[in-house]
């Protein structure tokens, strides 16, 4: 039940996708006055050594930040994402890679509040030690829990700030989770139908990955189908033969910022042209808003 570390996965082309998109959604909540929380159901241990044991061993970061990181021709979108992995850095040199609640925590302001789920129990340790060395200002606006987060989402919703971002986004080891991801989504659109949602997925050769994108999209607001949503998959290589590997991932925004679509327009071709390994290196956007 435990033997999934993402420390193996660092900083790779799903983490690059994933951590974008949610630093764009986290930065469209903060141009309100008014206080939100960001929720990660799955938050890992907050930021990984990619000179570690885990990370080096697969190395799988120079098919993600590392491509982007010497770039000096960035869209926007990934030139803020960079800058936020920089500050991870300050040395300049790339050996540490922000988990989402690292890159949310570089956001949010002062009377924000991050929600944070993590059942893996040496994960859930790291998380809490990072957390607490951020002093007590951090301390006071953060919740750790260690508890499964597809669970626990609905128990904290809504929140009292009636202002919510949302990410989702567990190993999918468990096949099931493809299913809970969007029961989750479900039941929290039953709760607090304003607030943002994001599921990551992996582009894997399993039929619950390719079936996820379209139950979202069946996904209701008061009993009528969602009006608002952004749906866009990067694949940078053709799948291997015999089925095993990760090929590409996808992020479905539900209540996305208006303008996320045009951004993904302008950025993802930048993505497939530099972080493509092969010419099955493509990408998908799709979306609706009312």
């Amino acid at each position: 039940m435990f033997s999934y570390r993402h420390a193996f996965h660092a900083g790779n082309h799903a983490d690059v996708l994933k951590h974008f998109i949610a630093v764009e959604c986290i930065d469209y909540m903060r141009q309100k006055d008014t206080a939100f929380w960001y929720i990660d159901t799955h938050a890992g241990a907050g930021g990984y050594a990619l000179d570690g044991k885990w990370a080096d061993k697969t190395g799988e970061y120079e098919t993600g930040i590392g491509r982007l990181w010497g770039r000096d021709d960035l869209p926007p979108a990934l030139a803020d994402y960079v800058a936020l992995v920089r500050e991870f850095n300050p040395d300049g040199h790339l050996r540490y890679y922000p988990g989402s609640p690292y890159f949310a925590l570089q956001l949010l302001g002062d009377r924000d509040r991050l929600r944070l789920f993590e059942m893996h129990p040496t994960e859930q340790d790291v998380l809490r030690e990072n957390f607490e060395a951020q002093g007590r200002a951090v301390a006071r606006r953060t919740m750790i829990f260690g508890a499964d987060g597809f669970a626990g989402l609905k128990t904290i919703l809504p929140p009292a700030s009636r202002r919510a971002f949302t990410l989702i986004d567990p190993s999918y080891e468990d096949k099931r989770d493809y299913a809970r991801a969007t029961q989750t989504v479900q039941e929290g659109l039953d709760r607090f139908p304003t607030g943002m949602y994001a599921v990551w997925y992996p582009l894997v050769q399993r039929r619950e990955a390719s079936q996820l994108p379209e139950r979202m999209k069946r996904l209701t607001i008061n009993g009528q189908p969602i009006k608002n949503w952004v749906h866009v998959a990067l694949t940078v290589c053709n799948p291997v033969p015999g089925g095993l590997g990760l090929h590409g991932s996808g992020m479905f925004v539900v209540n996305p910022p208006f303008m996320l679509q045009d951004t993904l327009k302008t950025t993802m071709p930048y993505l497939v042209k530099t972080l493509g390994q092969d010419k099955g290196a493509q990408f998908l956007l799709e979306g609706r808003q009312s």
